[in-house]
């Protein structure tokens, strides 16, 4: 797939930074209806020095939130109204599974699915895949910040 937004306008969308940045590109994005994001998951990540030497696992609450931040993206891209700067906090997740562990050199592919947008709450359909195998989904909720 080819890149539909790339690092630097991801940077202007999203508030996070180094080294809570947890997606690296954007693939797809349909507005107000799906986004499709990857994570490259490298050897060099800051938590894989505890979690776990020897045997390094992306933790389960990281995929969580590089879907979460997928999320963001399509928020802010599917509500136009909303002033470039403000913030959307993730605010609620259900039904969540990890599938398989997610380890160095695997790309995690980030899809997110728009469920409903009303009163300024999003929710959302999340799901991560290595391979096209699925390595985690939940469902999530975002509401915008003042």
């Amino acid at each position: 797939m080819e890149t539909v937004l790339d690092i630097h306008k991801i940077l202007e969308l999203l508030p996070h930074r180094y080294p809570f940045m947890l997606v690296d590109r954007v693939l797809e994005v349909k507005r107000g209806e799906k986004v499709v994001g990857l994570k490259n998951v490298t050897y060099n990540e800051h938590f894989f020095q505890g979690h776990f030497p020897g045997a390094p696992v992306m933790p389960g609450v990281l995929i969580v939130e590089a879907m979460a931040q997928t999320g963001g993206i399509l928020g802010y891209l599917s509500c136009p109204e909303r002033a470039p700067g403000s913030l959307i906090y993730f605010s609620a997740i259900d039904k969540v599974r990890f599938r398989r562990p997610v380890v160095p050199g695997d790309q995690l592919i980030l899809e997110l699915v728009l469920l409903g947008n009303r009163h300024g709450a999003l929710k959302m359909r999340a799901q991560a895949f290595v391979e096209e195998q699925l390595a985690a989904e939940a469902e999530m909720m975002a509401v915008w910040g003042e």
